[in-house]
Formats: C-alpha cells, structure tokens, sequence
C-alpha cells in the first residue's frame, strides 16, 4: 500500500461538461491543459467504508478530461479554484460504465489526432478508485452522482484555440471536447481578483517536463500510433 495519500481538488457543479462539449479559453490566459483521466461516479450514499466496501457504493466510470487554467497556479495553490473550477473544465462521458475490470484498460489521450498520453491503468495508477473513495469518505458523506477523478499520466500539454482533445479508455468509450474563445472577464479589466501568471512554476507545470516522458513518445512512437489510428 502507498506510504502517502492522494490530494484532492475540488470542482463546482458548473465544472461539468458533456462529451463533445466545448472548453472555454479566456483571451487573458496562456495555458489551458488537458489531463485525460477515468473518473469514478457513486451510485450509492458513502461514508466511513472501507477500500473494499467501497466498490459497492460506486455505480461506474467514465472517460473524462480534468481541464485546468494553470495561469492561475501561483494564486490558487493548495486550493486550485480557478485552476480547476471553471466552468466547463469537466467534460465527461459519453456515459458511466460498469461490470468492467478498470484495472485492464488502457488509457489514451489524443490532441488533434496525435496521440499525447498513454497508461495502462492497472499499471500506472498509483491508488485505486476503491482507496480514493474509501479515503474521502472517511470524513465526507458521498452522494449520487458524485464524480472523483482518478489522475492522469505525464505528459499534460497546453492547448490552442481550436484545438480538439480526446481521451479514450478501453471499455469505457471516448470523451472529446473542443477548445473555444472567450473574452476576458469584464471584472479583470477593472482590476478585481488576482491576474492570470507568468511564471516559472506556471510554465513548469503547464509546459511539461521532458524527463518525465517515456522514451516511446520520444522515438516516434506517438506519430505511429497517430498514423496507425487514421488509417
């Protein structure tokens, strides 16, 4: 069992977005990135089980994309509000599966058609959703239709304008969504809350570090597998 603990973030119901939904880019933020994920959705009240328990209380999964404005990291760190909370920044479906060993699946995200994450989830995933949901429910009472995220593999990238970001996952579908303009908020302009940031951290996260990318995505793997999917 891991030594240490998953963090969580929270997301407002306003976060949601369905598949083939469209994620707003405001025009005084740079990085707008993807993390394609499996998210676990309850299908029964949860409180104070344990990590088997916990399956029962859980109704399926479903692919999904953890959508983030990481301009505001300096501002938001240790809560990830406005990193996270927009609105829209969670598309997910196309709809909630079960009766699936999400242990054998294998995670994918693809932008524009090129693939840019791989997992096996069995493989890479650090805590199960069974751990994930057994701890938050150690002091929070889980609901129906309560959605948990469950990580993402490296490699997380900022998108453009235009840009359309998918991520499949066997067994459980695709979920696409594209990226769109939007104006800046009018209260910016008038100076309220804190501006979107610059900085080393910012561009650290939201550019990526090459260290940690696998090998096959560096040795033409990725255009392969892009190419094998076209034809």
């Amino acid at each position: 069992m891991p030594t240490e603990t998953p963090t969580y973030f929270s997301k407002l119901p306003t976060a949601l977005n369905g598949h083939g939904g469209e994620v707003l880019k405001p025009a005084d933020c740079r990085y707008l990135n993807y993390e394609g994920e499996f998210a676990v959705v309850i299908g029964k009240p949860c409180r104070n089980v344990t990590p088997d328990e916990a399956w029962e209380h859980m109704l399926g999964f479903a692919p999904a994309l953890d959508m983030g404005l990481q301009d505001f990291r300096d501002t938001d760190q240790g809560s990830m509000l406005r990193v996270k909370g927009g609105d829209g920044m969670l598309p997910i479906g196309p709809g909630v599966v079960s009766g699936i060993n999400i242990f054998e699946q294998t995670l994918r995200t693809w932008r524009n058609g090129e693939l840019v994450q791989e997992a096996n989830i069995g493989e890479e995933l650090i805590w199960g959703p069974h751990y994930m949901v057994a701890d938050i429910a150690r002091h929070i009472t889980l609901l129906p239709g309560d959605v948990i995220l469950t990580g993402t593999p490296c490699h997380s990238r900022s998108l453009e304008v235009g840009d359309t970001v998918e991520v499949e996952i066997s067994g459980l579908g695709c979920c696409a969504s594209r990226v769109v303009a939007a104006p800046a908020p009018r209260a910016s302009a008038l100076g309220v809350g804190h501006a979107p940031t610059d900085s080393a951290e910012v561009r650290r996260v939201a550019l990526g570090c090459d260290e940690r990318v696998p090998q096959r995505f560096k040795d033409g793997y990725r255009r392969a597998a892009t190419k094998e999917r076209k034809a």
